[in-house]
Formats: structure tokens, sequence, C-alpha cells
């Protein structure tokens, strides 16, 4: 492999991320059978094959899975070093790769927003995703730092607190139990909306309920904070929410925070890296920004003041 060029293991990369000879040319600007031609040419490297086609499907082969593995650390290393380079000269400029999980959306943008002012040579990228699809560009070195409210303990990371992070019961204003103060046993026998097995927000609501004896009579389980809230605002039932991903609907009334005792709960956001990561000066400059600006940035985003009152240990 000593012999592979830059150019081969871009393309192999972009090939191996798309499954599609087509569309890894498309997004190099070289022609399909250019593409191929520097897959032949690696894997006449390697003497392996590193593709197999089945159908009109293209896969890895378990060769292909092994080289992706080290020609992603490559890339990612030449990366850095021309942003290391960039440093040293005094620029202000850099690529910074941000993944958040999907209740982070409703705040991400006005964070990054107010970043890229102080810094306008970098070229920031923002992957949207849920838990599980976040932590694996962490764990392959995809993005620079994630956003989530709950740090993994499956990869060793480094986890900076930047905000508080209030969770709270919610459910249509026609709900029989909204305008009362309640304990939260009294959910007992309530329809609940949660989460996709895996969300950090289903895995601290499914505590509360087992701490407290609640029994749901129904789960809706659904993919997205989205569809929850539709389900809520259609009168399915209760569920348990990042109270940053319901401003608008609490503040237009179609939706309500329910009275639940020792509610919100609150929790933290997080700026999560890879142990041992070699951050580069914006990957800093960014954490630094999330732990002075993120609550008010935060409050900004969603339009309103932030609900603390119990922090969940």
């Amino acid at each position: 492999m000593r012999h592979a060029t830059l150019r081969q293991m871009q393309v192999f990369e972009a090939v191996s991320r798309h499954l599609s000879f087509s569309r890894a040319a498309q997004e190099l600007n070289l022609t399909q059978p250019a593409v191929s031609l520097q897959i032949k040419q690696l894997e006449g490297l390697t003497r392996l094959p590193l593709f197999e086609q089945v159908g009109r499907k293209v896969y890895l082969t378990e060769a292909g899975e092994t080289l992706l593995d080290h020609v992603r650390t490559v890339l990612s290393a030449v990366e850095n070093a021309d942003e290391a380079m960039a440093a040293l000269r005094g620029e202000a400029a850099g690529k910074l790769r941000i993944g958040v999980i999907s209740t982070a959306k409703y705040v991400a943008p006005t964070i990054l927003s107010a970043f890229e002012t102080g810094f306008p040579g970098i070229d920031l990228s923002l992957t949207v995703g849920n838990r599980q699809q976040i932590l694996s560009l962490l764990a392959d070195n995809a993005v620079d730092l994630a956003i989530m409210g709950r740090p993994p303990t499956s990869i060793s990371v480094n986890a900076v607190p930047f905000a508080p992070h209030p969770m709270i019961f919610i459910a249509n204003p026609s709900h029989p139990l909204i305008g009362k103060k309640i304990t939260l046993s009294e959910l007992d026998g309530q329809a609940f909306l949660l989460r996709e097995k895996g969300s950090g927000t289903r895995t601290l609501m499914e505590e509360l309920l087992h701490e407290n004896g609640v029994t749901p009579s129904k789960v809706f389980e659904m993919t997205s904070n989205e569809t929850i809230k539709q389900g809520v605002m259609a009168g399915m039932g209760v569920s348990f929410i990042s109270a940053h991903t319901v401003g608008l609907e609490v503040a237009v009334g179609r939706i309500e925070v329910m009275d639940v005792a020792d509610t919100p709960v609150m929790r933290e956001w997080f700026a999560v890296t890879r142990e041992g990561k070699r951050l580069l000066p914006v990957a800093e400059a960014f954490i630094k920004f999330l732990v002075d600006r993120g609550d008010e940035l935060i409050d900004k985003a969603i339009k309103g003041p932030p609900l603390r009152r119990r922090r969940r240990q």
C-alpha cells in the first residue's frame, strides 16, 4: 500500500461512502471510467478485491472494510495537517465537522451562525442524526466533535458540559391532566409516545417510569421529535421530551407542558470529542465558544427562558 496515491484513497473513500461508482464520480468531478480505473489500480496494489456487486448493489468486501478504516485515518491526517499549517500561518480558517443528535438541531444553527460571525474563514459541516448514527461518526473520526445530551460509554471520549438541558412532560392542551399539579406516579396508565430504542431521551424516560412504578397503557414508538410532537398534538398520548424542541408549539398553544412534580429534569448539553484526538485551533475555539455562550444562544434559539429546577444526577 505504500505506493498508493492520495487520489486513489480519496476515490476509494468516496465510493465506499456512497456505495456507488457514479455518485462518487459526480462528487469528485470525474468520469465513471476514471473512478473505476483508480479502484482497479488500488486493488492491484492490495491484490484483493475491495468491492463486490450483487445485482445492482455495490458492497465492500472484508478487505475493503479493513482498508477503509486506514484510508480514513490517512485522509483525516492530511486534512489535519493542512489546517495545522493554516493555524501556524495565523489564518483563522479550517474545516470543522460537527455532528449533532436530532434533538440539538433546534438550537445548533443559532450557535453555528454566531460562531461563524467571529470566524468567517472556517468551513463548517453539520450532520444531524439519531444517537447511534452520531456515535458511529464519532467512532469513525468522521466528525471532529459531537453535541449530545449524554456522553457515550461505548467509546472513550472527552465530554465538556456547556448548557443546561431541561426535559419535560408534554400533552395536548385538552388532556385531562393539564392544569393539575400531579406526581409522576399519576401518569400510570397513560399512553406514551417514545423515541426509538437507544435514544438518550427514551433511556431517561424509561428510568423515570420504572422508578415511579408507571406502566403505560399503550406505547407508540416514533423515530423523530417532529413525529412525537404531531402525535401529542393529535391527542395520541403524553411524552417526555427536551424543552428545547417544543418552544414554538407551546408558545402558540398547540402543546402544553404538564405540571409534574420534580420536573423539569435537568440534564446538560455536552461537546464530545474522541479521547486522544488532537484538536485543531478552530475546534478548541468552538468548544470554548460553547462554554462561554452556549447557554445564552440556546435561550435565543428557543425564544424563551430556560426551565431550571431539578438536576438529575
